[in-house]
């Protein structure tokens, strides 16, 4: 199986951030499988993932939450970000652990 190497998303919310971008592999915190591979523009935090940013087949719904595949724990809620009129996932505290990447994806 082969790895896909991706290219950052360049559009107004990438600029609007100031142009610093990076990939980053998003874990669960209590089980360690990998999650998803996210585009995060900008500094700062990471409380909530935009749906458009996502870099996966598919993402596990259960409802309106998003959860980890292996364990069954809840991850985060979907919402639309209202200040940017975009549909987003609501991270719940501790519950993922971040590490910056290259831009692989791994077929699943």
């Amino acid at each position: 199986m082969k790895k896909i190497l991706l290219n950052l998303k360049n559009d107004k919310y990438r600029t609007a951030r100031g142009g610093h971008s990076r990939f980053l592999n998003l874990y669960c915190a209590s089980c360690k499988s990998n999650l998803l591979l996210y585009q995060k523009d900008g500094p700062g935090a990471l409380k909530r993932l935009y749906i458009d940013r996502i870099f996966s087949k598919e993402i596990s719904k259960k409802g309106k939450e998003l959860t980890c595949k292996s364990c069954k724990k809840v991850i985060g809620t979907f919402f639309i970000y209202r200040k940017e009129n975009r549909p987003a996932i609501r991270l719940y505290q501790d519950a993922i652990f971040k590490k910056v990447s290259k831009g692989f994806l791994s077929p699943q």
